[in-house]
């Protein structure tokens, strides 16, 4: 005969229990490194599981942005010229800020490295790397991302 803690154990503890666990934690919650301060996101975009690193910059989101899964923002960078405990601490503290415009589309797995503003209506092919200047309405993939083409908008 089970024990009470047992049928709690089973009731409770099920792999659906489980799996929905999981989802809630890897793909609702995002990683913050750095000052969460310096994060700047509109009440309607999604991020999923992204990681954003705050060291070097600030990170803006504008309205109706959506990101795919295990989206990196990077505003970090180290000085390969240095060797050590220094290159390992000594980094910008600004300078590096990324901006990503309303209704863009970042694709699962791209990783984004400040300085870097991708505009309106983008869409970045997963896996890309971006950095610089992505104008209005356009389709970027690659690494490093350039344009694969234009993206007509309706009017």
């Amino acid at each position: 005969m089970e024990t009470y803690i047992e049928q709690y154990i089973k009731q409770f503890m099920s792999q659906q229990y489980f799996e929905e666990r999981i989802k809630d934690i890897s793909l609702n919650q995002y990683i913050v490194y750095g000052d969460a301060q310096r994060l700047k996101m509109s009440d309607n975009c999604v991020v999923n599981n992204a990681f954003f690193n705050l060291s070097s910059g600030n990170i803006y989101i504008g309205e109706y942005v959506f990101f795919g899964h295990n989206v990196s923002l990077i505003t970090g960078t180290h000085d390969y010229k240095k060797f050590g405990k220094e290159r390992m601490y000594d980094f910008p503290k600004e300078g590096n800020d990324i901006i990503i415009e309303e209704g863009t589309w970042i694709a699962s797995n791209v990783t984004v490295i400040g300085p870097c503003k991708i505009g309106k209506h983008c869409v970045v092919a997963a896996g890309a790397v971006v950095k610089g200047e992505i104008p209005n309405y356009h389709l970027v993939a690659g690494v490093p991302a350039k344009t694969v083409k234009e993206i007509k908008a309706l009017n």
